[in-house]
């Protein structure tokens, strides 16, 4: 196995790990498993989406309400529903996963069928910098909103678990055509913003005796 697809395989599905140690009351193999394979699946819609309203590079900005939009559909219609979903933390797990989901196909189209002038390696570690943090960024941003949204009743909340992360993709979308330096400061802006709401539903966590609590939605 080569090094290419190592990295393009492995850089989200390290992070996936990552999230899920981080969530003290361990969510269910099995779901987490076909929730990956969920977001892997949601790039198919989101290709014809993307190439019905996106004509030119100029507009990839777009990618980031069409994307985000059909992972918040996942988590609002799949995830929701399930037992398992029983705390906050848990839209936090099961939003990255289905935002690393797609990251992850989505990944090794480019790698393996992107510019022929640049190296599949070359792209494999760029991505792994760059595209597979962002998508994980607003896979825990969606989630953290959404999972005080679910506990809550909030609609305020729902709304911004939709709007922040098509914001935060659509800005790195648009900043990547831009500049070669805004982009990264905008991304490692978003990634610290994404640490600090998951520390905070961590936190929140490590005062708990149970992990049920009582949705309102």
């Amino acid at each position: 196995m080569d090094i290419t697809f190592i990295l393009t395989i492995g850089a989200p599905l390290l992070i996936i790990a990552a999230i899920i140690k981080s969530d003290r009351f361990q969510e269910p193999t099995a779901l987490v498993i076909k929730t990956f394979f969920l977001g892997v699946f949601l790039c198919y819609p989101a290709g014809e989406l993307n190439y019905l309203f996106i004509p030119s590079d100029e507009y990839s900005f777009v990618a980031g309400f069409t994307e985000e939009s059909l992972k918040f559909l996942a988590l609002y219609f799949y995830i929701k529903p399930k037992k398992s979903f029983n705390e906050p933390m848990d839209a936090i797990v099961y939003g990255t996963i289905i935002s690393l989901g797609f990251a992850s196909l989505e990944n090794f189209d480019y790698v393996y069928s992107g510019d022929p002038e640049i190296s599949a390696l070359a792209i494999a570690v760029i991505r792994a910098i760059s595209a597979i943090p962002l998508h994980a960024t607003c896979g825990v941003v969606m989630g953290y909103f959404f999972g005080l949204y679910a506990f809550s009743g909030s609609k305020i909340l729902l709304i911004k678990s939709l709007a922040i992360p098509m914001l935060i993709h659509a800005s790195y979308n648009f900043l990547v055509g831009v500049s070669d330096v805004l982009w990264f400061f905008a991304l490692l802006v978003a990634i610290s913003y994404a640490r600090g709401l998951h520390q905070q539903l961590s936190a929140l966590q490590k005062e708990k005796k149970f992990e049920a609590e009582r949705k309102l939605v």
